[in-house]
């Protein structure tokens, strides 16, 4: 398991975090999340948050700690689960918390108009993995995606160096950040 992976804030700050091990799941820095919730302080409070791609589930329960209060991780890889799980259970996290077993595409696919929907998404899949972003951004900015709150921001973490479109369907980027060799992008419904 990697160490340093921690919450930067809230009700579990510097609570420690496991991260699978291996480069397959690669968790966001705490740097990164903390410019990331620096952005969203203004809106977290009361939020249903999406996690697509949720790995160690570092970003969510980030999103827990700083006051949302349903968060869904998406994540298909068996190790990342087990560690998603056990970072759960050691925070006690029991409510307000779904994990949907498979893959972003499925669960996104699968949404029915009715279905709950969510003030924030968040997705990283594997930076090496770039139709992943089309595939989501296009689905969530679909205009018969039942799943995006009116309001709702998406937010992609990506590579510096790899461009994402400015609109996927019904989004539009409305902000860029980048840090490091990381960046991203947010995106509102138009």
């Amino acid at each position: 398991m990697l160490v340093g992976v921690r919450i930067i804030a809230g009700t579990f700050r510097s609570r420690p975090l496991q991260a699978p091990a291996g480069m397959s799941t690669r968790p966001t820095s705490d740097r990164l999340r903390e410019t990331l919730f620096n952005v969203l302080a203004p809106r977290i409070a009361s939020v249903a948050f999406l996690d697509l791609y949720a790995g160690s589930g570092a970003v969510a329960i980030e999103a827990l700690s700083r006051g949302a209060t349903r968060v869904t991780f998406v994540e298909r890889a068996p190790a990342a689960l087990k560690v998603l799980r056990a970072n759960l259970a050691s925070l006690g996290l029991t409510t307000g918390v779904t994990i949907h077993t498979g893959s972003a595409a499925a669960f996104l696919r699968k949404l029915k108009p009715g279905a709950p929907v969510f003030d924030i998404v968040f997705l990283d899949p594997p930076y090496d993995a770039a139709e992943e972003y089309a595939s989501s951004l296009n689905q969530l900015g679909a205009p018969s995606s039942p799943l995006l709150a009116p309001g709702a921001l998406v937010i992609a973490e990506h590579r510096r160096k790899q461009s994402l479109e400015p609109h996927y369907g019904a989004l539009a980027r409305t902000r860029l950040l980048e840090q490091g060799d990381a960046a991203l992008s947010f995106y509102s419904a138009e």
